[in-house]
């Protein structure tokens, strides 16, 4: 017989403190959820209680006529109303029990020692026994102010012990049950008195209980925090996965930006410099002047066609082996096997280049992966237009070495002039050397620009080969 679930002062003691501050090395307070507060209920929820609620009212109803009609309240002489009142009245808190969770703890404690005396009979059945574990259970479960709630909870504990020391000294429950052992013909004995077997087994019973309530509440805030840092940190991660997107569109724009200046730089140089030329023959030497058309017709051709060959691939979802508007073919990215061509190219145009191979015995250049060929391309092409833009110079030589260091192998190209700049050429943008730095940091190279002592201009990269 359950004579009222109360538990003796001591369980506050062993309760272990981790059970409401839990501390673990290296972890601030807000990630303990020491001063997390769980958010109110959703109205859905509170819709669920309220009915909740009212389903328990009526199963109370029933199950207290159940217990009645087999003898269990025959010495409960009060209104059978009056019974169903107080059980209601134990049950009607538990609608607001997560809107309000510590005022419900400390309504439903109340009514449960003042009811439990008035209708000793009422207060041990099962539906009376469950709505205050719920009360319990529910108040550490959604209290949002945890100081306020340890509060509530050592309030609680100390008058359901007071209460339970009373009835061991002041009333007569432990005679009643005394005397219904004496009664009995051939009374069981244990190995304790009866006394101690009676406080002891009471004592269990209401640690279990309220124990058991406090610990599925913890359980249960426990799981809401756990769940909220999970939906904060996937929060975060879509927050970084949206930035690392964005950051790949600039990325993909400044290389784009950086393609098509040297593509656009290069041809618009030979354009300028052989239309500059045609002028000034115009007249004295139309065959010169008919041959800087042609150069200038086939570099303008071809900087279109590079251009739509690199614009090809932000057209989504038009991955066709030719452009709609010109019918123009695709072409592959350049890289080392076009430097010949490349060189060739400005040595028609007048700019005497010499290139030169130095390899050693064991060559990477036929591992040089795509990208740092399209790099390596990028960089002669870009230097050559300078010379023909900025300079003076009447020569120039390209130079591709390989080689090895003891943080292993690597490819160095290397351009250099004889002239100076050129009187009246402005000074540029800078996009094309810086473009030159940036692809050489992206391969984790180095790059070296700028006059050489005897004269001229350098422009020297080593890109590392992993």
């Amino acid at each position: 017989m359950i004579e009222t679930p109360a538990l003796g002062s001591d369980t506050r003691d062993s309760r272990p403190r981790s059970l409401f501050r839990p501390r673990f090395p290296g972890v601030r307070p807000e990630q303990n959820g020491e001063d997390w507060e769980r958010p109110g209920p959703t109205r859905e929820q509170l819709r669920r209680d309220l009915i909740g609620t009212a389903v328990v009212l009526l199963l109370s109803a029933v199950a207290l006529e159940s217990v009645r009609g087999v003898g269990s309240m025959g010495a409960e002489d009060r209104p059978i109303w009056l019974q169903h009142l107080v059980m209601a009245l134990m049950v009607l808190p538990l609608a607001v029990r997560r809107r309000f969770p510590v005022t419900v703890l400390l309504i439903s404690s109340a009514l449960f020692l003042v009811l439990g005396m008035y209708m000793p009979l009422l207060a041990v059945q099962l539906t009376f026994q469950g709505a205050y574990f719920a009360a319990i259970y529910s108040g550490v479960a959604w209290a949002r102010n945890r100081r306020l709630l340890r509060l509530a909870l050592v309030l609680v504990i100390a008058a359901m012990a007071l209460w339970l020391l009373l009835s061991f000294t002041v009333s007569n429950s432990y005679e009643s049950l005394l005397r219904e052992v004496q009664e009995q013909e051939n009374p069981s004995r244990g190995l304790l008195p009866p006394l101690a077997s009676y406080a002891i087994y009471t004592f269990l019973l209401n640690a279990a209980y309220f124990g058991g309530a406090i610990l599925f509440g913890i359980t249960s805030w426990r799981s809401a925090h756990q769940r909220e840092q999970l939906a904060q940190q996937s929060a975060q991660l879509e927050e970084q996965a949206t930035e690392l997107a964005r950051q790949a569109v600039i990325d993909e724009r400044l290389r784009i930006a950086r393609e098509l200046h040297d593509v656009v730089a290069h041809h618009i140089a030979v354009i300028g410099i052989q239309a500059g030329a045609a002028r000034r023959v115009l007249e004295k030497k139309p065959a010169a002047t008919a041959g800087a058309l042609q150069t200038i017709e086939a570099s303008s051709r071809e900087a279109v066609a590079q251009m739509r060959s690199l614009l090809g691939v932000l057209r989504g979802g038009q991955e066709t082996a030719t452009d709609s508007d010109g019918g123009a073919q695709r072409h592959p990215e350049p890289g080392l096997s076009d430097l010949p061509a490349l060189v060739a190219e400005h040595d028609a145009m007048g700019l005497r280049v010499s290139f030169h191979e130095a390899q050693d015995p064991h060559s990477v250049l036929d591992r040089i992966p795509a990208p740092l060929g399209l790099s390596i391309y990028r960089t002669v092409q870009e230097s050559l237009a300078n010379v023909r833009r900025h300079s003076t110079a009447g020569s120039a030589v390209v130079a591709l070495r390989t080689g090895r260091s003891e943080n292993g192998e690597w490819v160095e190209v290397e351009t250099v002039d004889d002239g100076r700049p050129r009187a009246g050429s402005t000074a540029g943008s800078g996009f094309g050397l810086r473009g030159i730095r940036e692809r050489a940091a992206l391969h984790g190279g180095t790059a070296e620009i700028g006059p050489r002592a005897g004269g001229g201009w350098r422009v020297r990269v080593r890109f590392p080969v992993r």
